[in-house]
């Protein structure tokens, strides 16, 4: 088994803070997801009514409306926090991966979901 030394490659973090830490990440993730959602009901129904107005004004057409569906991860922060909350140690050893995953919040689904987000933010 590798030792690998604390630093850079492995870090020791307060379990309580990376537990608030998750807890905000998990509430921005969630109001951007809702926000997405509301977006893409808006975008849906615009799409829609003009393939209705363009068959009522005798313009029959196939209907095709593709758009990228929003995704909720907030399972995702759930299964960490809950895990965190059962944790007994009050001090974690983090890896880069899992650091960059659950402080700086970059899951491996963030770029797909902030592209959705970006085209349905009303922002």
């Amino acid at each position: 088994m590798e030792h690998r030394e604390r630093g850079l490659t492995l870090v020791l973090v307060n379990r309580d803070k990376l537990l608030e830490k998750v807890k905000e990440n998990r509430e921005n993730h969630r109001a951007k997801f809702e926000e997405a959602m509301e977006g893409y009901k808006r975008k849906a129904i615009q799409l829609l009514e003009e393939h209705i107005d363009r068959i009522a004004n005798n313009a029959p057409e196939r209907v095709i409306v593709n758009l990228p569906y929003p995704v909720d991860h907030t399972e995702d922060y759930d299964r960490v926090v809950e895990q965190l909350e059962w944790s007994l140690d009050d001090t974690l050893e983090l890896n880069e991966q899992e650091f960059n995953t659950y402080v700086r919040d970059q899951w491996g689904w963030k770029q797909a979901f902030q592209e959705t987000h970006t085209m349905y933010s009303s922002s």
